[in-house]
């Protein structure tokens, strides 16, 4: 235990050791999946982020050791641990510099955001020499003044590698083809069943991994084609879990981008057609569905079921608006007389 501190205090690293772990230390082979809480915390004491409560949420990081995660730092701090083990790390900004666009990511990750939000078009060492802004106030001061930082980790899990399914992040191009099929059924089942947002999570993750494999493909080509067939039916399904939740103007977008490419679309007009109805957009909703019995007269009943329903939001509101502005404009009320003093 002295020995390794001596050599993490060589590397501008010192651990202080809040709470023992269990059991042994692990060998951590490359491929071992870590799990753990965090704290990341400025050397004054002010918080950055805390996996407990970020996005609202308590959810712990994973990793996989020897798959070049952004922030090698980590990946030295949790081999030192043992399961259970909570302890305090600070660290010399020649291992902090990267934090700042870690948190953005990881800060998008925990409110459902794309992770890569904000640096696409420009790589890590540039932003870091930049004046791009993060999102974040306080990420944008850390990225113009880089400084020791203190990470409090909580050691929960140490899995051996094979003894978990691969995130798909990393997993290879072909492990991510083949693992999309299974996902859309575990999503099919889950809807099914009535359990929405996790089927809704299901599709979101399907749609993610074959755009990753998308964007290594030419646009237009036979493989990307393939591709975007397969997107657009989770998709497809995405929206639904979408309508059912009443996030409506996601849907009406996803919807609009799949009909710019495939304009005859049934499914995506019909999701965007109730939707249309849903937030009151009349003019919209009667172009979709009008469209969608052009293309399909055999879902005239549907149609016409939805189009009464829309009708009758319609009159309630209006009934309902009119009650309000005669109340408004009541002139039975005596009116006030002036005065003076």
């Amino acid at each position: 235990m002295e020995e390794e501190a001596r050599k993490l205090l060589a590397e501008g690293i010192k651990k202080k050791l809040t709470s023992p772990g269990k059991g042994d230390l692990s060998t951590f082979p490359n491929g071992t999946k870590v799990v753990f809480h965090y704290r990341t915390s400025l050397c004054e004491g002010t918080v950055l982020d805390d996996s407990r409560t970020m996005g609202g949420r308590s959810k712990p990081m994973e990793l996989i050791l020897g798959k070049k995660f952004k922030l090698a730092v980590w990946e030295r701090l949790v081999i030192t641990m043992r399961e259970g083990e909570v302890a305090e790390f600070t660290c010399d900004t020649k291992h902090t510099a990267l934090y700042p666009l870690v948190s953005q990511s990881l800060r998008n990750i925990s409110v459902g955001k794309d992770p890569l939000e904000g640096q696409r078009h420009c790589c890590g060492i540039a932003q870091i020499h930049s004046h791009h802004s993060l999102g974040h106030k306080d990420l944008d001061h850390l990225q113009a003044n880089p400084q020791p930082l203190v990470f409090t980790i909580e050691l929960l899990e140490v899995l051996p590698p094979g003894s978990f399914q691969l995130d798909v992040w990393a997993m290879t191009d072909e492990e991510k083809l083949s693992f999309v099929p299974q996902i859309h059924e575990e999503g099919n089942k889950l809807f099914k069943e009535g359990h929405i947002s996790e089927a809704r999570d299901k599709y979101y993750n399907g749609i993610a991994c074959l755009k990753n494999l998308q964007i290594k493909e030419q646009p237009g080509d036979e493989s990307w084609l393939k591709l975007d067939q397969m997107i657009t039916t989770l998709l497809l399904n995405y929206c639904q879990c979408l309508l059912l939740e009443g996030q409506y103007y996601e849907v009406i977008e996803h919807c609009s981008s799949l009909l710019f490419k495939y304009e005859n679309n049934v499914k995506a007009l019909y999701k965007r057609a109730k939707a249309h109805a849903a937030v009151w957009n009349e003019t919209e909703a009667r172009a979709d569905f009008a469209k969608l019995l052009e293309l399909d007269p055999s879902l005239g009943p549907s149609v016409a079921k939805e189009l009464k329903t829309m009708e009758e939001r319609i009159r309630s509101k209006q009934k309902e608006e009119k009650g309000r502005y005669k109340d408004l404009f009541n002139y039975n009320t005596p009116p006030a007389t002036a005065t003076t003093g």
